[in-house]
């Protein structure tokens, strides 16, 4: 019988043939059912792997890949540990299909794991389920007093939406191909299985074009994939599961198409390429037969290149200014009866639409290419809400949504876990208009990102995100999710990615100095601010040139230091807290009060570090203010009213974001203030 296994980081996990202590297991994304059985299986190096059914190349170089994976994960030496015949196998896999050429949307992904002290099988409908069980194998690897081993257990496991995507943007900032390929193995190794990759903007064109060179030589600055690098990135992420979809923006954020082709504009130029952020006026003019005829050519050249049946024309916030401008397109709009604006690119969609599917593709474009004279095999991706997800599916229309999984606007992982394609107006669709929300997307606009912490700005967050996209609707515990995200993260680290390992060099940078206690103590506890209040609270303008240098750019979207503290705060305020929890809140207030002198050696030194002083020394007074509190809810004295008065004004005043970052730990300490008097904090005044 098929057990929800719901509650996994605290029910009993595996116990070792010595009676260890039993651990608990920290899958993400969660299985769908997981059912614990007695002992373990011991790893050691002469683990063998033997494939059943039909002979596939992708598939043996998957359990080679998995080997190494085990290998780097065990540090054990290669010996015996290799593909062997299933018969004598310790891990036996069977797949009963082999791979397609192309990867396609909806291929079966289930698999079941069955490990027993005496061995594992794997068994999936397709290479996809190895997989994603071999994933989850990974996961299960653990330390433990008799070496390293894998719990007992049995999983049978398959997604909840087939489309569970990952969107990069390259266009605002370039990122290497080396780069893009650590974040696949990123992706696979969470499940995730569409990498959506965002080719153009206003700040550069990206991709070579042979019939078009103009297009990466004047619109890119250099930097940009050529076809042989596409072709080898898509073939890594099909050998990872993960199914490649372009995306070229079009009519709007395509100012670095017209830098080489001005003709193609609705404006007299001159173009060049964007240095700011921002919705620019540049679209293309939807009334020239010499757009769709370009079109046409260069669709058609990236519709070979990209063997997947989806492609993205973008097709988002375009201003119209270009087009009110230009009497041209008025007269055009007037004698074909286009009323607005969004009348025109409705009839820029339907052109651009009969041109993809003419190559053999199917469209796909964000939600404001919604209408419903389009034809039905389109796909909706919908950046503005579950309502327009759930209106296109009303309409007959598929729909992914990424609204909610904008990783850049730095939400914590907990408001991205919250947010279900299934949920709001979706929620209340037939059961048939369900089915056509295929999933989601996570989102990396390039705006702040760099090849040195843009996988800090994907991960581990984005494992939370794969986890709503694969798991059972029912799994929502977030003290859970958390407590399985940090062992993810550290598992992340293994294949390279360097969300954990880029943190310590840039503050090196920062500091100039090797010692960087202090300046760490201090970044541990601040965020960079949220949704896109960088831009209105920055002093200078930035632009895709301005370093990217700063303590916001090295610090971490979300302060696993800070829920720690959190935690402790809520036990103590609950009266809750052990002896041992009192402490290290009190050792943590501590360190937080006396690293400002700490700091100030690293401050004189630094011109990185002047814009911060101000919130150093309010992580001071703000630690003080904390230690107080402890001490009146110690001795079990009510703290005097104008004291606390006085904290809160302290406290509303420190929770301001300075140099574009936000003490985090402060609501944490207007709790134990809030505690000590008996009284709530008053609402801030904006």
């Amino acid at each position: 019988m098929r057990v929800i296994f719901l509650v996994l980081m605290f029910c009993a996990a595996f116990a070792s043939a010595s009676a260890t202590e039993p651990q608990p297991l920290s899958l993400m994304p969660m299985p769908a059912s997981v059912h614990m059985k007695a002992g373990q299986f011991m790893l050691d190096s002469s683990f063998t792997v033997g494939i059943g059914g039909p002979s596939d190349p992708r598939l043996q170089r998957t359990v080679e890949r998995f080997l190494d994976d085990v290998r780097r994960q065990t540090a054990m030496p290669p010996l015996d540990m290799k593909v062997a015949d299933a018969a004598q196998a310790k891990l036996v896999i069977h797949s009963e299909h082999g791979s397609k050429a192309v990867q396609e949307l909806g291929e079966d992904e289930s698999y079941s794991l069955e490990i027993t002290p005496a061995g594992a099988t794997l068994n999936a409908v397709t290479p996809l389920g190895v997989m994603r069980g071999l994933q989850t194998f990974l996961q299960l690897v653990k330390t433990t007093s008799d070496g390293f081993a894998v719990p007992a257990v049995t999983i049978q496991d398959k997604p909840r939406f087939p489309w569970r995507g990952l969107m990069i943007d390259v266009g605002r900032h370039f990122i290497p191909l080396d780069v893009l390929k650590r974040n696949l193995d990123g992706m696979a190794a969470v499940k995730l299985n569409v990498f959506h990759w965002h080719l153009s903007e206003n700040q550069g064109f990206r991709i070579e074009s042979k019939k078009f060179p103009k297009l990466q030589e004047m619109g890119s600055d250099g930097l940009y994939y050529t076809q042989d690098e596409v072709r080898e990135l898509i073939a890594y992420a099909w050998d990872r599961g993960i199914r490649v979809v372009p995306e070229f923006d079009m009519p709007g954020h395509s100012t670095a198409w017209f830098v080489g082709y001005p003709e193609l504009a609705s404006g007299p130029g001159p173009y060049q390429i964007e240095r700011k952020w921002g919705v620019f006026d540049p679209a293309m003019d939807p009334t020239e037969e010499r757009t769709y005829k370009f079109l046409d050519g260069f669709i058609g050249e990236m519709a070979k290149l990209f063997p997947d049946q989806y492609f993205h024309i973008g097709g988002d916030e375009v201003n119209g200014k270009e087009w009110n401008a230009n009497p041209k397109i008025q007269a055009f709009m007037r004698a074909h009866g286009l009323k607005t604006n969004q009348d025109l690119q409705a009839y820029f969609n339907t052109r651009v639409q009969k041109i993809v599917s003419k190559h053999g593709k199917t469209m796909v474009g964000w939600d404001e290419i919604l209408r419903p004279d389009l034809p039905k095999d389109i796909v909706v991706q919908s950046w503005r809400g579950q309502d327009s997800l759930a209106a296109a599916a009303k309409l007959g229309y598929r729909g992914i949504l990424s609204f909610g999984y904008y990783v850049d606007l730095m939400w914590p992982a907990s408001r991205h876990y919250e947010v279900d394609p299934i949920s709001g107006a979706a929620a209340n669709l037939t059961t048939d208009e369900m089915k056509l929300i295929l999933g989601g997307e996570a989102c990396m606009w390039s705006e702040y990102v760099s090849p040195e912490n843009i996988d800090s700005r994907i991960w581990p967050r984005t494992a939370a995100i794969a986890e709503r996209l694969w798991s059972p609707q029912s799994v929502t515990d977030v003290n859970s999710m958390y407590q399985r995200l940090q062992e993810v993260s550290r598992w992340l680290d293994w294949l390279g990615l360097t969300h954990n390992s880029a943190y310590n060099p840039m503050l090196r940078r920062i500091a100039g100095s090797d010692d960087i206690s202090a300046l760490r103590t201090f970044a541990d506890v601040v965020e960079p601010v949220k949704d896109y209040n960088r831009e209105e609270l920055a002093t200078v303008e930035a632009t895709s040139l301005s370093p990217l240098n700063r303590v916001i750019d090295a610090a971490r979207p979300e302060s696993s230091t800070a829920r720690e503290f959190a935690d402790l705060v809520n036990s103590i305020v609950a009266g809750k807290a052990t002896a041992e929890e009192k402490r290290q809140a009190r050792a943590m207030l501590t360190l937080w009060r006396d690293n400002q002198n700490n700091l100030q050696p690293l401050e004189a030194q630094s011109f990185l570090l002047k814009e911060i002083v101000p919130l150093s020394q309010d992580l001071s007074t703000v630690s003080a203010t904390g230690l107080q509190a402890l001490d009146y809810i110690d001795r079990g004295e009510r703290a005097p009213e104008p004291w606390a008065a006085q904290q809160f004004a302290l406290l509303e005043q420190a929770q301001k974001p300075k140099a574009q970052l936000l003490l985090v730990v402060v609501p944490s300490v207007q709790k134990l203030v809030e505690a000590s008097s008996g009284l709530k904090a008053p609402t801030p005044q904006k």
